[in-house]
């Protein structure tokens, strides 16, 4: 099972505590990090984006919807919202191998994600989140598996994920589980 981590120092309670976790999780095998602080300036999204690819030896590090950082942190691709720019407008200028995810939550999303170019989309909530408040509705694991049947990229379920139900999640056809709270 593939495994995504989304960061939220604020749910880990500190920035060292949000780097320990992240540190537990590349030596676990965690395959991809997204580095998704909204609220950092600039300077201090470099700043932590750069101590994240320097502590990460085997988790592949993207940043949520900053090309620009991503890129100038040496960050293996970024994380975009459904209603951006499509990845394939921005292949043209980023390294070959360059990652692109997608955040999706509609069936018809993750068609564009993939017509655009994205490498994997990430779709839900699966179940209620865990981590905030969101009044979309849950797809529940018959959604997740008509979702990931829809197209050939990778999806990711999202929302609500726990070690408990994760594995149902694979069993539905998703790629893997991605997640804030998961991974605390």
């Amino acid at each position: 099972m593939n495994r995504y981590q989304i960061t939220g120092r604020k749910t880990a309670g500190s920035t060292e505590a949000l780097l320990a976790s992240i540190a537990r999780s590349d030596s676990a095998g965690v395959e991809m990090i997204q580095i998704r602080e909204k609220d950092l300036d600039t300077r201090s999204l470099c700043e932590l984006v750069s101590r994240v690819v320097s502590l990460c030896r085997h988790a592949k590090v993207l940043v949520n919807t900053r090309v620009d950082v991503a890129l100038a942190c040496g960050a293996h691709g970024a994380h975009l919202p459904g209603d951006s720019m499509a990845p394939l407008e921005w292949k043209a200028i980023v390294p070959a191998g360059f990652l692109f995810g997608v955040s999706c939550h509609h069936l018809e999303d993750l068609r564009a994600a993939e017509a655009g170019g994205a490498d994997f989309a990430v779709f839900g909530p699966v179940f209620r989140p865990l981590s905030k408040q969101d009044e979309r509705a849950c797809w529940g694991l018959d959604g997740l598996k008509t979702a990931a049947a829809s197209v050939r990229i990778p999806v990711y379920a999202l929302g609500g994920i726990t070690w408990e139900n994760a594995g149902a999640c694979v069993e539905a056809g998703a790629a893997g589980v991605a997640g804030i709270t998961l991974f605390l």
